[in-house]
């Protein structure tokens, strides 16, 4: 099945807001994908840690990672991302997912974006209770004009045939970016299916210099209260 890692920090780049209020491509709005993508020769990490804060007894979890992504020519990028979890003893697998999107449309006088990409969720460990998913989008971008104008992001996205029996194969995909000041920006999105990808997340992007920036926000499950997650992201770019 796609991890809940995906949706909360397998992508989870946020947006660079630095001194004169332009942005770097990234990954994602906050857990969706956005239309972004890293510049060519440039390179993206980040490292994750969110938490559900509560007992173990009760499903409590610390989730560790990280990310790298590189852009390449004609307005595409790869990365990798991963991801470990402990949950009080219980066995959890360690996870890599490949990664690979593609803006195929950007018109900056207008505002517009699209893009679409796949990512691949695999387990290098305790492989007998999880198996290998994929996870394929597209997703637009309109950006108001403005010194301090917001983004709106809508999409869709299917999970790959292997995706748990039970879970919603596909969901739209809901985003929103408002600059507060030139260094801090208020970042929301929403996944609408249930399954492992379906969150409400809110939260902060904090630029702490031209390249490297800070991200603090809180996700809520589809699901219910147990499936919340406190979550904290720090990334470079170079």
């Amino acid at each position: 099945m796609i991890t809940k890692t995906f949706v909360r920090c397998a992508v989870l780049c946020g947006i660079f807001f630095i001194a004169n209020g332009s942005t770097l491509g990234q990954s994602t709005v906050f857990n969706i994908p956005s239309t972004d993508v890293t510049p060519a020769e440039r390179t993206y990490v980040e490292a994750d840690f969110l938490t559900h804060l509560d007992s173990y007894e009760r499903g409590g979890y610390q989730l560790y990672g990280g990310r790298l992504v590189y852009g390449l020519r004609r307005h595409t990028e790869i990365g990798i991302n991963v991801y470990y979890t402990w949950s009080g003893g219980s066995p959890e697998p360690i996870v890599i997912e490949p990664n690979m999107k593609w803006q195929f449309y950007n018109d900056e006088g207008k505002g517009l974006s699209a893009a679409a990409g796949v990512v691949v969720s695999v387990p290098i460990s305790h492989r007998s209770t999880s198996i290998a998913s994929g996870f394929m989008y597209a997703v637009g971008s309109k950006k108001f004009g403005g010194t301090f104008g917001p983004r709106i992001s809508t999409g869709m996205y299917v999970l790959a045939p292997r995706a748990e029996a039970k879970a919603g194969k596909y969901g739209t995909l809901i985003g929103y970016e408002q600059p507060l000041n030139q260094r801090v920006t208020f970042i929301a999105d929403w996944n609408s299916g249930k399954n492992d990808l379906g969150y409400l997340a809110a939260g902060i992007g904090i630029s702490l210099t031209p390249k490297s920036a800070l991200y603090l926000g809180y996700n809520v499950g589809n699901e219910g209260r147990s499936n919340n997650a406190l979550g904290i992201y720090y990334g470079v770019a170079f």
